[in-house]
């Protein structure tokens, strides 16, 4: 992969899966925001290209965290599962808000919502760090999708 995102969207992801905010099918996943109010489509293709409409995908050109738990969920990428159950209840879009998209301080918050102890949060983050080198091994390509996000009540 060309261009990596921020090592905090794999913990995005990983409220993904805690949360169950997901819906998997054979071409495609459908991401639910931690807020519920956005539902995020990511397809692929035999050729590992990769096509999502989160906004990091979209504008950054980087694997937002939709494209990160459909990756962790195809087991393409290393997968902490108690880790991962950590993560659940997250409020990810409050947090990076109130952050201004600082994402480290984003996760520092979400350690401390998670009630994560110095071991735990070293595990995260030794876990994240594994995510992101397998990522960057991956010989896949990441681009927007033209599908509209979804908006939801």
């Amino acid at each position: 992969m060309k261009k990596l995102p921020p090592l905090e969207k794999v913990y995005e992801a990983y409220s993904v899966l805690a949360d169950e905010r997901f819906d998997l099918a054979p071409d495609h996943l459908t991401v639910r925001s931690s807020d519920g109010t956005k539902e995020y489509t990511v397809t692929w293709d035999d050729a590992g290209h990769y096509r999502s409409n989160d906004r990091a995908t979209h504008w950054q050109g980087y694997a937002g965290y939709p494209v990160i738990a459909a990756l962790l969920l195809q087991g393409r990428l290393p997968l902490d599962e108690e880790v991962a159950a950590g993560f659940a209840g997250i409020p990810w879009k409050a947090l990076n808000d109130a952050c201004k998209r600082d994402y480290a301080a984003a996760a520092s918050e979400a350690f401390r919502i998670a009630g994560f102890d110095m071991g735990q949060v070293l595990r995260a983050e030794e876990a994240a760090d594994e995510v992101m080198a397998a990522l960057g091994a991956l010989d896949i390509t990441v681009s927007r999708l033209a599908t509209p996000v979804r908006t939801l009540s």
